[in-house]
């Protein structure tokens, strides 16, 4: 099963997604920058081999919803990412608004 719904984070709405597989639930959330992924996302493989599509993303890890996807702290980030000014730790909603 997939649910994509519409979240709202201050004066903006961003996407997320959840799909449902055997034993385990992906999670995403996306502006039209980038976005932020449960611990499924691969940082390094978009940092070294696809790092010419220079993708602005962070992953979290522990996170079975996307209201903790919002507000779980970042384990990794992308180095586009972090151009931004987004870095580990900081939390998933923060993350989004500083890639509006």
């Amino acid at each position: 099963m997939v649910h994509i719904v519409p979240i709202q984070i201050g004066n903006y709405t961003v996407t997320g997604v959840e799909v449902q597989l055997p034993k385990t639930t992906l999670l995403s959330i996306s502006t039209s920058r980038g976005y932020i992924m449960c611990g499924a996302l691969d940082v390094t493989l978009l940092n070294e081999r696809l790092k010419d599509r220079q993708i602005i993303a962070g992953r979290a890890v522990g996170v079975r919803t996307l209201e903790q996807l919002l507000e779980a702290p970042l384990e990794s980030v992308t180095l586009e990412a972090e151009q931004l000014g987004i870095h580990a730790g900081m939390r998933g909603k923060e993350a989004l608004l500083r890639m509006m």
